[in-house]
Formats: structure tokens, sequence, C-alpha cells
């Protein structure tokens, strides 16, 4: 049997904070991203099933609430009884409920919203209600109340690589981000030499953020894992979004998109090998979102540029997932380098978005492309004020003609421009003129605090 492995969540500090003043608490993410050991590690650790091997016990972030705040009830609506009695009679289910209590896969009984709105309403407590949910509930046709003033919701992703290697000190603790995003706001990037990815970037990148993937050997164990996790992850959650007539097209849709990660999004090239109208397609498009499979990340515009692109761009939610999809392991990468290079801006937008969900400022992502094919691969805002740029690049190596998408943008905001980086898998942080570096891809999660 495999030991679990409970890693450090930087979104620990937002569920704690939440706790503090909000009745409701919603925990989103795709399903087997670490919802549930999230929600237990903070408030129920007795419902943890603790590692045995003592040397992972240390790597449990200690939780900021007080002990007489950590004993909540679990209740899985996966299971079936569970369930089917919440169903028969929410207002009675609700009644019937502890004082603090984890609500889990609450998506999949929508009825319940209406009856814990007018639990609130009667008695407002502080952390009262822990939802997780693996589908998007504002999507649910069937929720009729958004629970709107009352819930709080906290967005969890696989892991980033600073959470795989367990960089408490790094980020975890304390009120700041990890440094990569900090630091490319500040506009400013020490000058300094680091070790190349080298293998380790393919490595990483097959790999994915999935806890219970990466506790299977690499290869054909881990990939089994994403392709089963993903039919299941279909077939349950998707139904309960809409009722659709073509389920089994849904894998070999996202397997698609695996393959068109990090380009413009091309919904009549999607529905090509279908018997499905291209509306179709964009539906199932959507669907995906709503079950955290997929992302279209929108297109920037400014008033200052002409003939910019505003087709979206799309990105599978996890390198991991995309692996397994297109039977694409370490070898296989390293020889197909397009291949390489889609897999590895997607990599970099998912690492920068983990970073993002716990920034104390609202991070807004997008990416630039211009008519002439000048493009940066990924555009952030961080308010109505700063805009950082950020370009991928597989190689070891870094020129000028790197920057220019960089370099327009820059032009284009002026002082609004606060900084870009060119992210390589090279040893050199360097600078390549005001505000612009080159930067090697480790350093976006290791990166020291300033």
């Amino acid at each position: 049997m495999v030991e679990p492995r409970f890693y450090p969540r930087y979104a620990e500090r937002s569920l704690t904070e939440a706790l503090e003043d909000s009745p409701v608490v919603l925990i989103q993410g795709p399903r087997q991203c670490g919802k549930t050991t999230l929600a237990q590690m903070v408030c129920a650790p007795k419902h943890l099933p603790w590692p045995r091997n003592v040397a992972t016990w240390h790597h449990r972030p200690a939780s900021t609430l007080a002990p007489g705040r950590r004993d909540y009830v679990y209740v899985n609506f996966d299971d079936h009884d569970v369930r089917a009695g919440a169903q028969a009679d929410p207002m009675g289910f609700v009644a019937d409920l502890p004082e603090r209590v984890i609500l889990d896969e609450i998506q999949r009984v929508p009825a319940l919203f209406p009856a814990l709105k007018i639990a609130v309403d009667r008695r407002r407590l502080p952390g009262r209600f822990v939802l997780t949910g693996s589908t998007n509930v504002l999507r649910i046709p069937t929720i009729q109340d958004s629970l709107a003033g009352r819930l709080e919701m906290v967005r969890l992703h696989p892991l980033a690589q600073f959470e795989i290697e367990g960089r408490s000190a790094a980020g975890f603790t304390g009120d700041r981000t990890p440094g990569f995003l900090d630091t490319l706001f500040g506009g400013r990037f020490r000058i300094r030499r680091t070790e190349r990815l080298g293998k380790q970037l393919t490595e990483r990148i097959v790999a994915g953020g999935y806890p219970a993937a990466l506790a299977r050997p690499h290869g054909r164990r881990r990939a089994s894992w994403y392709r089963n996790t993903l039919e299941a992850q279909t077939q349950r959650d998707v139904p309960d979004l809409a009722r659709i007539r073509a389920l089994e097209a849904l894998p070999r849709l996202l397997a698609l998109a695996a393959v068109q990660t990090a380009q413009l999004f091309n919904a009549s090239k999607l529905a090509a090998p279908f018997q499905l109208t291209r509306p179709t397609i964009e539906n199932y498009v959507t669907l995906l979102e709503s079950v955290f499979l997929l992302e279209r990340l929108p297109a920037w515009h400014s008033n200052r540029l002409r003939r910019l692109v505003k087709t979206p761009k799309l990105h599978i939610g996890d390198t991991g997932l995309a692996g397994a999809l297109l039977g694409a392991d370490t070898a296989l990468l390293a020889a197909d380098r397009p291949l390489l290079g889609r897999l590895l801006e997607t990599f970099v937008f998912q690492e920068l978005r983990r970073q993002a969900s716990g920034h104390d400022l609202p991070l807004q992502f997008f990416h630039f492309r211009d008519r002439d094919q000048v493009e940066v691969d990924i555009v952030i805002e961080r308010g109505a004020l700063a805009v950082a740029g950020v370009e991928v690049k597989a190689g070891a190596t870094v020129t000028g003609a790197d920057f220019r998408g960089l370099r327009k943008l820059r032009a284009a905001l002026g002082d609004r421009f606060a900084g870009g980086a060119v992210v390589y898998d090279g040893e050199m942080c360097t600078r390549f003129g005001d505000r612009l570096y080159a930067v090697p891809l480790r350093m976006l999660w290791e990166m020291p605090m300033e």
C-alpha cells in the first residue's frame, strides 16, 4: 500500500483567514488536487490517515486555528446514502448538522444551497460550513442560490513546484508570496548563476501536480492514474452540469486540447475529428473548464495598440494530465521540440497561476499577440496600475530577439509596465535592458525572498 503524502499548501493561509470571518468557505478545484486533505488538515485532523513514516510528518503545516476550532465533523457526498438523504430533505439535513462541518463534494447536492443560506441567516457563525467542490458551483444550473455575501471561495490547484519541494521557508509563512511574482513586479532581478534543469525539466512537466499521481512510480503507473481519474471525472462531474449525448467524446476532446495547449483556441479544429458541430464543441470545452480540466486564457488589449489578436489561448489544466493523454514521456518530449515548447508554456502558466492564487493582491492573466505575430506568452495585471510579462523559451540560450514582444508591451504601457522576463532553461539570470531580464526556469519556484 502506498503511504499518503502530505504537502504544505500555499492556500492554507487563505483558508484560515476566510474561516475567521466568513460563515461559508468553499474550496474549489479539480478532483484529487488535495481539497479534502487541506480541509481536514486545517479543520479536522482526526480524519486524516496520517502517514506512519515520520519523515513525512514534519511537512504538515501547523494550522493557525485555535485547537477548539479544529474538531469539524466530516460529511462526504460521494457516499450514495448520505447524498440520497440530503437530496430527500435538504432543510432537515442541514438542521441536523453539527455546529461546524466539512461538506465534501457539495456540487453533488445543489439543493442544499438554499438550506445553507437559511441556516447562515439564522445563525451567522464564522467558519460554520466548509464546503469542497470539484465543479465551479457558479456554473451549475440547478443551484438556486450563490450564497452571495455569505460565502468566500478559496481556489485550490494541483501542486505548484514550490509546494512539491516543501519549501515552507520560501513562502508558506509570513505575509509575502513566493519570490518570483514579487520580483517580476518589482522589475529588478539580481544577476546570479544557477543550475540548468536539463533532463529534470521534462520530468517535472510529465509528472504534473496531482498528489496521488506523484505518489506512484513515474511512467506507466502514473499515466494510468491520470487516465483513470480523467475517466471518472468526466463520467461523474460533467453530468452534474449538463446532460450531454456524447460523454465518451470528452476524453478524446481533452486529448486534442492537450495537443493544442498554449495555442489560440480554434473550435473548428477541435471539432474536425468528431461528428459534432462547432457550437457543441464550444459547449463541451466550457464544461471541461467548469471541472477545471481546461482553461481559456483571454487576450490582453490596450487602446494604445492596434491590430491585436482577440482570440483566447487554450491551456490544459495540468501537464501531467496532458502527458498521460498524449502518451508523452521524457524521451518523446526531448525529441519533439514543438510539443515540448507548448507543454512548457502551459507548465509555466500553471505554475504562475498556482502561485498567484495565494497572492495578497488579485492578479489577472492574459496573453498578448498582434497581427504581425509579435507576442508575449503570459501577461499579468496587478490591479489597474501595473502590468508584467513573461515569455517562455525551452532553449538554454537567450538573445535580444526573444524580448521583441516584451519591448513592444513596455513601449505601449510606459510607467505601467512593471517588468518582463524571458524564462528559459539556462544558468544566468541577467539584464537585457530597462526592466527586462532573462531568468532561469528553476527560479520560478526557487527565487529567494528579497
